[in-house]
């Protein structure tokens, strides 16, 4: 009868013993795949940081290139007002230069 009670006893050990270790992997395992997501989550955050790094020397870089285009249109128009009033003159001095 002591006997049938510590072998019980053991059975019963056994199986907690097994169930523990059963629960240890468990936690393990949802350990590892938080520490994973927790690594990818970095990752991703520092993508988003150089993306916000890229978006803002690009948009840098459109505001130079929007303003040396304004810069561009504005001696465009000094240049073509500058033409005009040259071809304006020359056909002045034209009109008023004797006909043979």
């Amino acid at each position: 009868m002591v006997d049938d009670i510590i072998g019980e006893d053991e059975n019963e050990v056994e199986r907690f013993l097994q169930q523990l270790g059963s629960s240890l992997e468990k936690l393990e395992s949802v350990v590892e795949g938080h520490l994973e997501s927790k690594i990818i989550n970095q990752d991703y955050a520092a993508e988003v940081q150089r993306m916000g790094a890229d978006r803002s020397r690009l948009a840098g870089s459109l505001d130079d290139a929007e303003a040396r285009c304004q810069r561009l249109e504005n001696v465009n128009r000094e240049v073509s007002s500058r033409l005009v009033n040259a071809m304006e003159t020359i056909r002045g001095v034209i009109d008023k230069s004797p006909r043979s």
